[in-house]
């Protein structure tokens, strides 16, 4: 093998500087990369040693690299090498030199047995790899003689260390199956190649296991090799004896968890539950390790706790369809069900004290599905055996979502804190999908427990075991419709009668009651009982999160039920925002909660309101308004316009998002006269204009102005008419002095919602042409650093070709230069910014025939479009963007056919255009494709990948695979 250097189909990375890959030189660069303290030097030295790799010289300095004088890092790179030869450049080697090529691994394994332990796993790896491409035609017994010639006595090394070797080299085998670049129908030979050769390995794995001269490494490496081949699907029953010895060895606590890994392999393989009898035996076997379970949790001993519970919760989770099936066998699947109950509700706090009971949990998912899959008798049998053991499991899984005592709270790290938090949110999922099976029931069930532990007088509770119980009704009253159960009326009485001493419980109360605000909308009377609690949580802190999105969510599902609490509402909120109480994020909701309380009050009660509301901030805003900018007013500014934004994104007098529902389900009648929103925007137009004229240069103050009208556009639809002549000239003035892209999102929903209707159109008109315009000039002047404008814009000009088309009839406006604007942003490196010019494009070419200034400049320079997007299918543009690229060459031939059919035929003549690997038939087969598909999209999209994965070189390789 070592003249393998001179084969001529070997070429490949490297071949221009093949003198460099010479042992001498691999071996400087190892040094580089290991010992280098340069990490530019390192780096360069890895990308070197990568080419290397590949370079037909790699098969010279591989052997060299192995030889006995060299350190194992050099020895280990020497065979790293070796395997990528043999794994991605099969096809180059000689089938005559296949013999010489195994002969010197053999004996390379066979050295390194009794060396370093990592390079002989890299040369099991490539003989595993050379087993594989030769199997099953030129080494139809591969496993059979690996096993043959490692047995044999007349080796120099001895009997322990030719049986790990081979124990090695027989685990790596299935899992460089697994890994292996073989094609699909040479995957499906080889396994079932290997399938027949398991007969050459079982055996001698329950031979070395069961022997009790084995020593310990050994039986560890039987059993890494035994899971590692289960992973072929090996039938069960051929597993068995294997199975029960690795039983045998989880009493050995060295064997524990390969024993674990490997019963877990076996029992998981997708093909097992066709094996019924086999899982039959296994539930004695589990059943069996109940002792050990409990001795382990006694004990503290996590590891082994753990183990036990991933063998009980695997043959439960996979096969419990397969089990509940064997009806006469119920009492033992019941055994399991309530094995896996006892992991589920094992002493301690998750993770600090267990980390197993989360395991568990998919398990009751899936018992659940099979039993409701059952026909009704079958179903009705196992309803009486299982709904006890589900009712059992609400209270293991309310018993574990309990927190601990706040003195051990408080010892708990962050990270703690937080894996805790996801347990309980994975436990509350899990209750709510147990109310499918328990229904009702499951609620009356928590409310009795609740009731009397409020009630009683015995003993004193702990908060602990309250917060969990509401927090099982919060669980699923957050996704399950609980308007119709009885028992809620009798939880919001408790409510009340809980004594918070506690921010846990606390936050769980606000949860709960905001859970149960849409049974709260239809049962009013009951607001007075939990509204007071969650304006008293508004005032800490500490529950800022929990308390403003409840009564975000009581402001937005009974707002016509809250004017008698308004003006109580209103103060509250003043006042914790006043006092700057909350984060910037839940004063933003605040405020939307309270755009939802006064949309149902009357336009003088809202008015008075909002004067009483934002009367502190405009003051506040007019003071920062004569300041000199710097940070801290900046940050000012832009909260108060955020407040402002967030009130107007939710205050509709109009009740646009009720009607949905119906007319009849509208409250109150549409009030005439202004809108309270546009009457308050009137009054600080002139102010907002002088923050403005101050912070132009900043894009966050811009977008935060923006942010205000596009909110209150986008809530009042047409009541915001009044505001349109004045909101579009100061947006003209803002952008013609400094281009921002929230100016033109601004302008296109102004163009979206106002342009369609006459009295409008001569404003927002003025404002398209001036910001087009002005974005016009910027690309003269270079518009690579604003990709963001640029992406606006084109939006901006594909809104105007979808609402009002009539735009682009203007004198005034420069079509040819706007087209010409479009494809240079199709060649933008920002997929956004190419998106957005390619909707421009899809929008304006269907307009050809109506709009005579489109149809003029698409028949003068339709051409250099096509041009740019053959560029980009070329190979210019990422190929996650052909979608769209193919969207403009459909709307080309359907709406100009004859141009595309004589524009194509011409842009793809010049050779290497687009692509230099493409040939003249291979581009003469696209056009023709594309010209005669002009009905079905899809077809053009399926042309398209297929054109430049041939123009990039992909075509056939495992790159298109996910393509």
């Amino acid at each position: 093998m070592e003249r393998r250097e001179e084969q001529p189909g070997a070429a490949g990375a490297g071949a221009a500087s093949a003198l460099d890959f010479t042992v001498e030189n691999v071996e400087k660069a190892l040094h580089q990369l290991y010992y280098d303290p340069n990490i530019e030097n390192k780096n360069l030295a890895q990308k070197w040693l990568m080419q290397a790799q590949v370079s037909p010289q790699a098969w010279h300095f591989s052997w060299q690299l192995l030889q006995p004088d060299k350190v194992p890092e050099i020895q280990y790179f020497g065979a790293s090498a070796l395997h990528i030869k043999i794994s991605r450049y099969w096809s180059d080697i000689p089938t005559d030199q296949y013999e010489s090529l195994k002969a010197q691994l053999f004996t390379q394994i066979t050295r390194f047995a009794s060396g370093s332990k990592i390079v002989l796993t890299r040369l099991c790896v490539a003989l595993a790899s050379l087993a594989l491409s030769m199997m099953p035609d030129a080494w139809p017994c591969a496993v059979a003689d690996m096993v043959r010639l490692f047995q044999a006595e007349d080796s120099p090394v001895d009997g322990q260390g030719r049986c790990l070797a081979l124990l090695e080299l027989l685990t790596v085998l299935p899992e460089e199956f697994q890994t292996s670049r073989l094609p699909q129908y040479r995957k499906g030979l080889v396994r079932a190649s290997l399938a027949v050769e398991c007969g050459a390995v079982f055996p001698l794995l329950e031979q070395l296991l069961q022997q009790p001269s084995s020593p310990s490494c050994v039986r560890q490496k039987v059993l890494k090799c035994f899971s590692s081949w289960v992973q072929l699907e090996v039938p069960l029953q051929d597993c068995e004896a294997l199975i029960q010895a690795a039983f045998a060895a989880l009493q050995d606590s060295e064997l524990f968890d390969s024993s674990v890994e490997a019963i877990v392999n076996a029992i998981s393989q997708p093909d097992a539950q066709r094996y019924v009898n086999t899982l039959l035996k296994l539930i004695p076997l589990v059943l069996g390790l109940q002792e050990q379970l409990r001795q382990a949790v006694q004990n503290g001993d996590m590891e082994t706790s753990h183990g036990i519970c991933r063998i009980a919760v695997a043959l439960g989770e996979n096969h419990s369809r397969a089990l509940l099936d064997q009806v006469e066998h119920w009492q033992s699947f019941l055994a399991l069900v309530n094995m896996i109950m006892f992991c589920t509700g094992i002493p301690g706090h998750y993770p600090v004290n267990e980390t197993t009971s989360s395991l568990t949990l998919t398990f009751w998912y899936t018992l659940q599905d099979d039993i409701l899959s059952f026909e009704a008798e079958k179903q009705a049998v196992y309803q009486q055996v299982y709904r006890p053991v589900y009712f059992q499991l609400v209270d293991v899984l309310l018993h574990k979502a309990q927190f601990p005592s706040d003195e051990e709270y408080g010892f708990w790290s962050s990270d703690e804190k937080e894996q805790f938090r996801i347990y309980r949110v994975d436990i509350s999922d899990t209750l709510m999908y147990v109310y499918e099976m328990l229904g009702a029931e499951l609620l009356s069930n928590l409310y009795d427990k609740l009731g009397r532990l409020l009630t009683s007088s015995e003993e004193p509770y702990s908060w602990q075991h309250t917060e969990a119980l509401l927090y099982g009704f919060q669980s699923i009253a957050e996704t399950i419709d609980v308007n119709y159960s009885d028992v809620v009326p009798g939880l919001i009485g408790l409510i009340p009668r809980i004594s918070i001493s506690n921010v846990q419980l606390a936050d769980t109360v606000m949860f709960t009651i905001g859970a149960l605000s849409e049974w709260l909308a239809d049962h009013p009377v009951m607001i007075n009982s939990v509204l007071p609690l969650v304006l008293h949580a508004l005032g800490n802190p500490e529950l800022s999160v929990s308390s403003v999105s409840t009564l975000k969510k009581i402001c937005r599902e009974c707002k016509y039920d809250l004017p008698p609490y308004a003006a109580n509402i209103v103060a509250v909120s003043q006042d914790v925002l006043m006092k700057q109480i909350h984060k910037t994020s839940q004063c933003m909701w605040l405020m939307q909660a309270l755009g939802f309380l006064l949309s149902a009050l009357q336009v003088e009660e809202i008015l008075k309101n909002l004067h009483s509301l934002i009367s502190p901030y405009i003051q506040q805003l007019e003071k920062l308004a004569e300041e000199i900018p710097n940070p801290s007013n900046k940050l000012a500014i832009v909260h108060i316009l955020g407040l402002l934004s967030n009130l107007f994104t939710t205050l509709d007098v109009s009740h646009h998002e009720d009607e949905h529902e119906g007319p009849e389900l509208r409250k109150l009648p549409v009030p005439q006269g202004p809108n309270p929103v546009v009457v308050v925007l009137q009054q600080v137009f002139q102010l907002i204009q002088k923050v403005l004229s101050k912070w132009l240069n900043d894009a966050q103050v811009v977008e935060a102005v923006c942010a205000i009208f596009e909110k209150s556009v986008k809530t009042l639809l047409d009541d915001f008419a009044p505001m349109v002549p004045q909101l579009c000239e100061m947006l003209g003035r803002m952008y013609s002095t400094i281009p921002q892209a929230s100016a033109l999102d601004l302008t296109r929903q102004l163009v979206h919602i106002f342009a369609h209707e006459p009295a409008h159109f001569p404003p927002i008109e003025a404002l398209f042409l001036l910001v087009t315009s002005v974005t016009l000039t910027l690309f003269q002047q270079g518009p690579r650093d604003h990709p963001d404008i640029v992406d606006s814009f084109m939006q901006l000009l594909a809104q105007a070709l979808k609402r009002k088309p009539d735009l682009f009839l203007c004198e005034r406006l420069d079509v040819k230069a706007v087209f010409q604007c479009a494809v240079l942003a199709l060649k933008f490196p920002e997929a956004p910014t190419v998106k957005a010019s390619c909707g421009f494009f899809t929008e304006l070419l269907p307009r050809c025939g109506e709009v005579e200034p489109v149809g003029k400049v698409v028949q003068e320079d339709g051409r250099m479009l096509l041009v740019a997007v053959l560029e980009a299918i070329g190979g210019q543009a990422s190929r996650s963007l052909m979608d769209c690229f193919a969207d403009i060459l459909f709307a080309l031939n359907k709406h100009c056919f004859s141009l595309l059919s004589m524009w194509i035929k011409e842009a793809l003549q010049p050779p290497g255009f687009p692509s230099a690997r493409l040939s003249p038939e291979q581009k003469d087969t696209f056009s023709q494709q594309i010209l005669r598909e002009r009905v079905n999209k899809r077809r053009v999209k399926e042309m398209v990948k297929e054109f430049t994965l041939l123009c990039r070189g992909l075509h056939g390789t495992d790159y298109t695979a996910d393509y």
